[in-house]
């Protein structure tokens, strides 16, 4: 596996197993609210292949003509 994408990998399940426990009876929900928005911003590129592009405009309001 190249490193970029295990890198990806075991920041996508960081931010499920966050998820989990935002869930769990007593969870720490300043510790989540502060956690998750970082490991998100942390979310290095995905692997080539793994998101299919976009079949819209690269931008809000691009391609669209009144």
């Amino acid at each position: 596996m190249c490193p970029n994408c295990e890198d990806f990998a075991r920041t996508v399940v960081m931010l499920g197993q966050l998820s989990l426990y935002a869930e769990t009876v007593g969870a720490d929900l300043d510790f989540v609210d502060t956690v998750g928005p970082c490991l998100a911003a942390s979310l290095p590129e995905p692997p080539p292949g793994l998101i299919p592009p976009a079949d819209g405009p690269d931008y809000p309001g691009e391609g669209w003509t009144p």
